[in-house]
């Protein structure tokens, strides 16, 4: 599937979920979080600005992010869990 996402809105694939503890627990599948970190795929063109000018995104393909735990639309592709937000509810560029 391929998306492209509108306006300020931009398209993640969520990294994989934790199977340990940092104590080195295992978890089963149904005990493990979410990641709430993933690697852009797709942005849109832009936000719309009350003048009518369009803003480039801070984020770009291939950025690593940290995004909020409930502010999010997922599709799945195949394995793939893919998470569709705005542009303002990343909350960090993890740089490193």
């Amino acid at each position: 599937m391929k998306l492209r996402p509108l306006h300020d809105r931009v398209v993640i694939r969520r990294s994989e979920e934790e199977k340990k503890t940092a104590g080195g627990i295992v978890l089963p599948g149904s005990a493990a979080e979410k990641a709430n970190t993933g690697e852009v795929i797709a942005v849109g063109a832009g936000r719309l600005l009350v003048s009518g000018e369009v803003r480039a995104l801070d984020v770009k393909v291939g950025d690593k992010v940290l995004f909020g735990a409930y502010s999010r639309d997922t599709v799945k592709d195949g394995s793939d869990e893919l998470v569709v937000i705005r542009e303002d509810e990343i909350l960090a560029v993890i740089e490193g």
